[in-house]
């Protein structure tokens, strides 16, 4: 089983996220949770890692219009374009210009896309990244519920 940091997130994020971004569990019964579940004790140690660095970068007075509303142009570095390809990096900028997201949020999603410790990332493991990043963010519920429309409705087309 190769399993990976960002299947480690997205298990807990499928599992836990209806417990709301405050949910603090004992970080021992969740190890051993996703050991059990056959997670490598080093992948589940990074993710712990990346939730605590989303953590810290929670916005809690998040600029209400005014800086959020600023138009600006990103320009990737080439450790960027080289974890996410033009279709995540087109996605963003999707998002941003029909205004679910904003440039802070923006930057909060790429600091994490690179946080994760893959060479690449594609369009579906983004849009959780970005799903992981709304749900801790405070005032992005819309977001957040357009966000998870579009990844579990996707999901469950896949399926069918």
């Amino acid at each position: 089983m190769k399993e990976n940091v960002l299947d480690v997130l997205m298990y807990l994020f499928e599992n836990y996220m209806d417990e709301g971004p405050e949910f603090d569990p004992d970080q021992e019964s969740l190890v051993a949770e996703l050991s059990q579940a056959g997670f490598p004790k080093g992948e589940i140690a990074k993710a712990f890692a990346w939730l605590e660095g989303l953590a810290a970068l929670r916005r809690e007075d998040a600029p209400a219009t005014a800086a959020s509303s600023l138009k600006s142009l990103r320009v990737y570095s080439e450790q960027e374009c080289a974890k996410m390809d033009v279709e995540s990096r087109g996605f963003l900028l999707f998002l941003e210009q029909g205004g679910v997201i904003d440039s802070a949020a923006r930057e909060l999603v790429i600091d994490r896309v690179m946080a994760l410790e893959t060479d690449e990332i594609d369009l579906e493991q983004l849009k959780w990244v970005i799903l992981m990043v709304l749900f801790n963010q405070p005032g992005q519920e819309q977001a957040y519920a357009w966000m998870e429309d579009l990844v579990f409705n996707e999901a469950q087309g896949a399926l069918n």
